[in-house]
């Protein structure tokens, strides 16, 4: 039985956890072992063997080790080198990287032994950290520093903060160095844009393969949504649906308050992902704000309920809410940049210049007047086509075989 490790900053938790898991799924029924491996800070329990590489209050220091000094990714060595004598112990066939920043791991340690060990590498891609000199988004300030080489970053204060120094030169030096040092690795962003950034990095020295990210279209399908409406008093509105796991700026925050000052009265933005200060401070502006769902039942009959999904995120390296709803019978609107685009066509939705929240509002009257009945086949049918979790991982085993030979 061949062994796969996946590494992420999560465990079946926000959108990074719970793929890691749906691809163990699908590799467990390929007859594979499953490990995973990641952080301790936000992790929910895994049906699989799981290795908590740094603790919450180890998390708490490496963040804070970032702010004083802006190297995120080179503390817990400790921790490190405790987990990859442990990988010596499961003796892989397969590691599968995620998200290897946020926190909870040293990647001078962890490339240093995955180079010495040559055991065949797939990494995914979930934003692009893995090749600047600090910043996982870049179009906030349309950089393009990061394909030569990063200096002097205006985005220190982004994720992941650094309170005062900008160590970004030294970041993207080492980086390349100890992420081109493998000689058997193969990248898979999660679209298509992603790819092409990729592209144009350090890291097109390796194969880089596309692999959508994936859904349970069995799980997310249309279902009764009245009971929602009903107990939110949305008997009679057009709801206009966002979700996210963080509300920051760069999801478009103050565009949906501005679009909401100009929508009509038949509408209603429904927010699902906000924090408490976030409820506290927006909630009397007319938005309904709601924290995260409990239950991927309840998501699933706020995407059934909504008549469109909204995103006006700035950067995106996929667009998860979107497929999820297509999947529940919902068309979406996006902004036409980064990779939301990729995900609509005329049948599914419509793409807006990054901004334009006059147009926003005027393809959702659009979309409200023809119908969502009108959409709801061909959304169902691209997320089945498209990005059913069983047919896209599929490809990953595909390339473990393909890796060992």
């Amino acid at each position: 039985m061949p062994t796969l490790l996946q590494i992420n900053a999560v465990s079946n938790y926000g959108s990074t956890g719970k793929i890691m898991e749906n691809i163990a799924g699908v590799a467990e029924k390929h007859g594979w072992d499953n490990y995973i491996a990641c952080g301790g800070r936000y992790s929910q329990p895994s049906k699989y063997h799981t290795y908590i590489i740094s603790s919450k209050c180890e998390n708490y220091f490496a963040a804070l080790h970032t702010l004083l000094t802006d190297r995120h990714g080179f503390a817990l060595e400790r921790q490190t080198k405790a987990f990859v004598k442990w990988i010596d112990t499961i003796k892989p066939d397969i590691i599968h990287l995620h998200n290897i920043h946020s926190y909870y791991l040293n990647i001078e340690v962890l490339f240093r032994y995955l180079s010495e060990n040559e055991i065949p590498v797939v990494w995914t891609l979930h934003d692009c950290w893995a090749f600047t000199g600090h910043c996982s988004h870049f179009i906030k300030i349309k950089c393009d520093k990061w394909k030569t080489i990063c200096c002097d970053c205006e985005l220190k204060h982004d994720f992941p903060k650094s309170l005062f120094l900008d160590k970004s030169y030294q970041n993207f030096q080492n980086k390349k160095r100890l992420f081109c040092s493998l000689n058997r690795m193969v990248i898979t962003p999660v679209s298509k844009w992603l790819a092409d950034m990729t592209s144009l990095s350090f890291l097109n020295k390796y194969p880089i393969n596309v692999v959508y990210n994936g859904i349970d279209t069995n799980l997310f399908k249309p279902v009764e949504g009245d009971s929602l409406k009903i107990k939110n008093n949305l008997q009679n509105k057009h709801i206009i649906l966002g979700v996210s796991n963080d509300w920051g700026l760069m999801k478009g925050l103050k565009d949906y308050f501005a679009l909401n000052q100009i929508m009509d009265s038949n509408c209603q933005i429904v927010l699902i992902g906000m924090n408490d200060k976030q409820i506290s401070e927006y909630g009397d502006k007319g938005i309904l704000c709601i924290p995260r769902t409990k239950s991927v039942d309840e998501l699933v009959e706020w995407y059934s309920a909504a008549d469109v999904v909204l995103s006006l995120s700035y950067a995106e390296t996929f667009g998860l809410p979107m497929v999820e709803g297509f999947s529940c019978g919902t068309p979406a609107i996006v902004y036409d940049d980064t990779a939301l685009s990729e995900l609509i066509t005329p049948e599914t939705g419509y793409r807006v210049p990054v901004g334009n929240i006059e147009e926003v509002k005027k393809c959702i009257e659009k979309l409200c007047k023809k119908g969502k009945e009108s959409y709801s086949a061909k959304c169902i049918e691209r997320a089945r086509k498209t990005y059913d979790k069983e047919v896209n991982y599929q490809k990953y085993i595909d390339l473990y075989n393909e890796l060992l030979g």
